[in-house]
């Protein structure tokens, strides 16, 4: 419930959540830590989000950990 909270109250300051996974992968928003060879997936799409990242008001909180298909 306050984990609820914290996150209606942030989303009112302008705190987003990166959507990472299935989108192509954008150096500005994603930080690559894997790649892996997947052929289903295409060329440069997020697989996979280790960690989640958030943007402020257009600024970059922090970057989404992801594994990126070659």
């Amino acid at each position: 419930m306050i984990y609820k909270q914290l996150l209606t109250t942030l989303d009112e300051l302008g705190v987003k959540p990166i959507e990472a996974v299935g989108k192509e992968f954008d150096p500005n928003f994603h930080n690559a830590v894997m790649h892996v060879e997947d052929e289903e997936a295409g060329e440069n799409i997020v697989v996979e989000e280790f960690q989640k990242g958030y943007t402020y008001k257009d600024f970059v909180v922090r970057h989404s950990m992801v594994k990126v298909a070659n």
